[in-house]
């Protein structure tokens, strides 16, 4: 691997994971580990895990490894809680020279039952970290040991990250969790009934899609795991189905369910107009009850009605305007790419850290000419991209937000850290609010690309 220059923004290694749509037929690598030096926006396997579990708030969460690890906290997600916030509290082995020669389970077996003394969880969930995988600590004995003399389901965790990226880590917290599905009871459940699986509740998103779910006569057995609660998710299958939104980081738990309750499920998407709609109407499809679909159809007039007069204000002045994604999961980026087309606006470059094959053909297949389809990029790459389509605003977390004000570009926080709720109909009044003022503000005209160019001009 050669080093990179400024003029060379693109590893000889990736350019199969780059594909600018309309210069060659489609093929696009993925999947693959990250590129070693090439700083990588992907995380470990113990981050994937982490993201997917620590929303569960009535929940302890241990992390069995040294301080440093313990910085993927709560708020790397800022999962929003009903009632509990056990989920907010981090807690560490904080594992030390002598641990790491002798072994450190003695460790782990007084921090789980001091914290579990103190704390009274539902549960416990117990993260292995690299060293831990190293040094060969036997987390499954000590989390049964512990389980047996408190009465709790304590699971281990095994989230080592050296052993892959951060999709290793969304299936080793599907293995964590499958281990409590099916040990609650079921009585009571309605027919008519759904698992949400893949929502975050990052700004209390996940109250906007039960209440229309609630509207459509559907009763929501679990949140898994925006707002989850243990209990709900022991009984999670007796649910007729699950809608599984964040595909890549509990698609397996749902695929796992199938096989073994035999629980259905559908792939939706709560952003923007078309997605939310459709995704509301493939529910009711699914319990093939008239009066749902009547009552679905209603719902989604009544919200329309309140949402494109508001919408036509920001079309004819982000008509042209250019865009730029990049999400964790391409399934996301599916729906943005719509909602800007909504808007007038033109998508230039769209990227994923875990998009997979048929992610990237799907993409490939809704954008236009000349977009620009990366996988797993890198500050350097995407930097470079940005310049050159001159985009207007990009979409991005919270890693990505240093490259737009760097290069005087707009910015749209689309993951982890943001306030404002961008799912459901009124989610799609409040992202094209946001674009809007953030598309429109005279402070652009101020940085150096704008000036730079309108001197030339």
């Amino acid at each position: 691997m050669r080093i990179k220059t400024m003029s060379e923004p693109v590893f000889s290694e990736r350019a199969g994971q780059i594909h600018r749509k309309g210069e060659a037929p489609f093929a696009m690598e993925c999947n693959k580990d990250s590129l070693a030096g090439a700083v990588s926006q992907r995380a470990c396997v113990f981050c994937g895990s982490r993201v997917v579990l620590y929303p569960i708030a009535d929940a302890l969460h241990l992390v069995h490894g040294p301080i440093g690890c313990a910085a993927y906290t709560w708020d790397i997600r800022g999962a929003l809680s009903s009632g509990p916030e056990l989920h907010r509290l981090s807690f560490s082995t904080d594992l030390q020279e002598m641990d790491v020669i002798f072994g450190a389970e003695t460790k782990l077996y007084r921090a789980l039952t001091e914290l579990i003394d103190r704390h009274h969880p539902k549960a416990a969930f117990v993260y292995s970290t690299c060293i831990v995988g190293i040094i060969g600590d036997d987390l499954e004995a000590v989390c049964r040991k512990v389980s047996d003399e408190k009465g709790i389901p304590v699971l281990p965790v095994q989230s080592e990250g050296f052993k892959g990226n951060k999709r290793a880590g969304y299936n080793a917290a599907c293995q964590a969790m499958f281990r409590l599905v099916g040990t609650g009871d079921t009585s009571g459940i309605s027919k008519k009934s759904l698992n949400i699986l893949g929502d975050f509740n990052l700004a209390g998103e996940i109250w906007i899609i039960r209440d229309y779910f609630k509207r459509m006569g559907i009763e929501v057995v679990a949140n898994i795991t925006g707002d989850g609660r243990v209990d709900d998710i022991r009984r999670a299958h007796g649910a007729a189905l699950n809608v599984v939104q964040c595909s890549g980081a509990t698609m397996d738990l749902a695929k796992m369910m199938e096989e073994k309750y035999g629980t259905a499920h559908l792939r939706v998407s709560y952003f923007g107009v078309e997605d939310m709609a459709e995704s509301l109407y493939a529910v009711a499809r699914f319990f093939n009850d008239p009066e749902m679909m009547e009552r679905t159809r209603e719902l989604v007039r009544e919200e329309l009605s309140v949402l494109y007069p508001r919408l036509r204000e920001f079309q004819q002045a982000l008509a042209g305007k250019k865009a730029a994604i990049y999400v964790g999961g391409a399934f996301k980026a599916f729906s943005l790419v719509k909602a800007f087309r909504l808007l007038g606006m033109q998508v230039v470059l769209v990227g994923s850290q875990t998009g997979t094959q048929e992610d990237y053909q799907e993409l490939h297949d809704i954008t236009d000419d000349g977009t620009i389809i990366v996988d797993d990029s890198n500050p350097l790459e995407l930097s470079s991209f940005l310049k050159e389509q001159d985009v207007d605003i990009f979409v991005g977390g919270v890693k990505e937000r240093p490259i737009a004000f760097k290069l005087g570009v707009g910015f749209c926080d689309h993951n982890h850290e943001r306030k404002e709720a961008l799912e459901g109909f009124v989610g799609m009044l409040n992202f094209a609010q946001e674009v809007y003022n953030t598309v429109m503000s005279p402070v652009w005209r101020f940085v150096p690309r704008k000036s730079e160019a309108g001197a030339k001009g």
